[in-house]
């Protein structure tokens, strides 16, 4: 199926309190497929991670609908990925009155969704 790039709308959410690679083995399932079947793979899929990137999706789709003009139903999830954040540094006590840092890692995450018509 062929998506044109130039057409692409993006819904950024960025400070996400998730690692980047646990957010990516989600994103890799709805790469390059319609907007319903990510729709429903995400609202069964077992990950934490789904919860945030299912808000970003509907988002990026509200984004198209309401800039662009485009049909929900005719959209497919173009491109998808997760960048590293910050991370966040914290401390645990330890024995003998030391400290071990905890890093608590952050993701930016992008979805561009772009009308693709139902070629079947």
């Amino acid at each position: 199926m062929a998506v044109d790039t130039t057409t692409e709308i993006k819904a950024i959410a960025r400070y996400i309190r998730m690692s980047p690679r646990k957010v990516r083995r989600v994103l890799d399932q709805i790469r390059g497929i319609s907007y319903r079947e990510a729709l429903i793979i995400l609202e069964f899929m077992p990950y934490r991670a789904c919860e945030p990137v299912l808000k970003l999706l509907r988002s990026a789709a509200a984004n198209a609908e309401h800039n662009q003009g485009y049909d929900r139903a005719d959209l497919i999830v173009s491109t998808a990925y997760a960048d590293q954040g910050p991370t966040l540094k914290r401390f645990r006590p330890r024995a003998q009155g030391r400290a071990y840092q905890i890093r608590k890692p952050t993701c930016h995450i992008t979805i561009s969704v772009a009308p693709g018509g139902e070629d079947k």
